[in-house]
């Protein structure tokens, strides 16, 4: 009885194959940006819109000018979602929901009826931080236009500055915004002049809406529709497309995002990468309206994501994707965003490398800023040296580990890298005439066989309210700022620019800089090539005995206080010994700090009543040289837990 039901059932099965009417079941999952997926499809003539009638655009401004909130409301008057749906729909990583603010751009393909006509509105959503301007950047690839935002009560910010300038750079058509006009203390006509000195016109057209309430809205999408144009393509061209970001799916493996520029790629078409020279068979196309919608075909002009079974380290952002056997001319990638910020990187027990390398991995696929190299320590053991864009940049990257992966990494403190050039010598012809990059202490080159340093210098754009620019200048001379630009924008607020050393903004100068200013300053920066400098380096010796995790780069002049702060330190984290340890830190053989630890205490006469006074001598005695020998030949035992204190961020 049993085997003829299992027999019908196949005959069944059977039948709907051959027919045609096996469906399988619907299923939705989630990565770890929670974008959904659904593996129903929807007929291609939905989203075959004309190339004339397609506008790709990107949201830039400054950190917290409204940027998501804006979005939501294009998203809420489009039907993508629901009204009142949520906050900043687009900004999904917990770590973004926590921060408030966008650290991964994400785009969404938009329908909108303007004039009887239906368009396709491709958004791409940006961080406004600086340390994120390669997400702005690769973002940007792929459209006609961009929305500059600007806060009706800030006004142009030193990113709002930088965001420009890259969509100038481009060629793009800019539609200024001034957000936020509801607020009590907001000055939209004051914003307006900023806006045309910075965009250097007497008159523009600037729309003033409030995103919060949803006014101005409406007027956005017209501007999009009128005034930014079609993409210039082909679609009876050879498929050819440009993958301007990727993720990581547990189901699916490495999910590619792609602008076509030319042609339409299905399911099951054979595709090639130009730079991996690798085949895939193209398993899934996505259509992004927030939530993934499979569709058949992506056309020419369209944006949209593709699964094909590629793994992780074979997807390149930059690259160029065609079809098998028709091979094309690869399209302009992306410059390498260069790491600013290092910091070293390790599983908290050994036994949690693999799984850490495997989270670091996963998570470079969607940060392909961020670059790993293996190192080891004799302390910490094996794990990487990372670069990043800058300190938030590492701090994001960390906690996404930690949030996303289940990883509790050590974190050393960051570091910038720095040049050595190298002079001629009988006994170092291997180094000669070279330069060494370096930017851990433990590869500092010996300063005998070094003519000059260099270290990294960034151009730092401030923006300022008047009544703070005396201190302001006084912060950057004291990080040994030169000043190249002193201007004026609108009538109390200015524009300052200074070139600095990148090591004195890595860690505190941001946090500085707002609580001075109460937090109206902004801040920005690129890189300006090295300078010769006088850095040196800063080693630290327990009882003689040199300890390399602990060790640092720094200038000369500012040496004598780290040392002296990181040898306080080291008294108060390491723990007590039989015998004395002398904490040093030295520049070469120069002893620059030192602090002593005083060993566990013991009076061996304590039993002694009365008596021989020179027994008790003789005991004391006995108990120093016994304390002496052991600070010679005893070896300072430091658990991990003294070097994790220390060396973390």
């Amino acid at each position: 009885m049993r085997n003829a039901m299992l027999n019908s059932y196949t005959k069944i099965i059977s039948n709907s194959i051959r027919n045609g009417k096996l469906f399988k079941l619907q299923r939705r999952w989630t990565y770890p940006s929670h974008r959904c997926f659904s593996t129903q499809v929807t007929s291609d003539v939905e989203h075959d819109v004309p190339v004339e009638a397609i506008r790709n655009f990107s949201i830039v401004a400054h950190v917290d000018h409204g940027k998501s909130t804006l979005a939501d409301r294009l998203l809420e008057l489009t039907g993508a979602i629901q009204a009142n749906s949520g906050k900043q729909v687009l900004d999904n990583l917990q770590v973004e929901k926590e921060r408030g603010i966008t650290v991964k751009a994400q785009t969404a393909s938009l329908f909108y009826s303007y004039q009887g006509k239906r368009y396709l509105l491709n958004l791409i959503d940006t961080p406004g931080h600086v340390d994120f301007s390669a997400e702005v950047q690769r973002s940007l690839a792929p459209c006609q236009g961009v929305i500059l935002l600007v806060d009706a009560n800030d006004g142009v910010q030193a990113q709002t500055v930088a965001n420009y300038y890259l969509a100038r750079e481009k060629n793009l058509v800019i539609i200024p915004v001034i957000n936020k006009v509801d607020l009590k203390n907001a000055k939209p006509e004051k914003v307006k002049e900023q806006l045309q000195m910075l965009l250097d016109v007497e008159h523009v057209d600037i729309i003033k809406i409030s995103a919060k309430l949803g006014t101005g809205i409406d007027e956005v999408l017209n501007a999009v529709v009128e005034r930014i144009p079609p993409p210039t393509v082909a679609r009876d061209k050879p498929f050819r497309a440009l993958i301007f970001d990727s993720w990581y799916d547990k189901h699916k493996g490495a999910i590619s995002l792609i602008y076509v520029k030319d042609g339409a790629v299905s399911v099951g078409k054979q595709i090639s990468s130009a730079y991996m020279k690798k085949s895939y068979e193209v398993r899934n196309i996505f259509l992004l309206r927030p939530h993934a919608e499979n569709v058949k075909t992506i056309f020419a002009g369209q944006v949209g994501a593709i699964a094909c079974n590629m793994k992780s380290k074979e997807a390149h952002i930059g690259d160029t994707v065609h079809l098998r056997h028709q091979p094309v001319d690869s399209l302009e990638g992306f410059k390498p965003p260069k790491p600013m910020v290092f910091a070293g990187v390790y599983p908290m027990d050994q036994s949690q490398f693999a799984s850490l390398q495997a989270a670091i991995d996963k998570l470079t696929l969607n940060d392909s800023a961020v670059k790993a190299v293996l190192e080891s320590s004799v302390a910490l053991g094996r794990g990487w040296r990372i670069g990043f864009l800058g300190l938030l940049h590492m701090e994001v990257f960390i906690q996404r580990l930690e949030q996303e992966y289940g990883a509790q990494p050590i974190v050393t403190a960051p570091a910038v890298t720095y040049k050595a050039t190298i002079f001629g010598s009988k006994n170092i012809t291997k180094y000669q005439g070279d330069t060494v990059i370096f930017n851990n202490p433990m590869h500092f080159p010996d300063p005998q066989i070094v003519s000059e340093f260099y270290e990294p210098m960034i151009l730092a754009t401030i923006i300022t309210p008047d009544t703070y620019m005396r201190e302001i200048m006084s912060l950057c001379r004291e990080k040994r700022g030169v000043e190249k630009l002193n201007k004026t924008i609108g009538n109390d607020r200015f524009m300052l620019q200074y070139v600095m050393p990148l090591s004195e903004v890595i860690l505190d100068f941001h946090d500085a800089l707002k609580s001075i200013s109460s937090g109206y300053a902004s801040f920005d920066y690129e890189d300006h090539d090295y300078q010769l400098s006088d850095i040196v380096k800063l080693n630290i010796l327990l009882n003689g005995k040199l300890v390399e995790e602990l060790c640092t780069i720094v200038h000369r002049k500012k040496a004598s206080q780290i040392g002296k702060n990181l040898c306080i330190k080291l008294l108060d984290t390491i723990p007590r010994q039989l015998f004395e340890i002398a904490i040093q830190a030295t520049i070469g053989s120069k002893v620059i700090a030192r602090e002593t630890l005083k060993p566990y205490r013991k009076d061996v006469t304590a039993k002694l009543y009365g008596g021989d006074v020179t027994r008790r001598k003789k005991l004391l005695a006995q108990q120093a040289e016994g304390k002496k020998k052991m600070r010679m030949i005893g070896k300072i035992s430091l658990p991990r837990d003294t070097f994790i204190n220390v060396l973390k961020r």
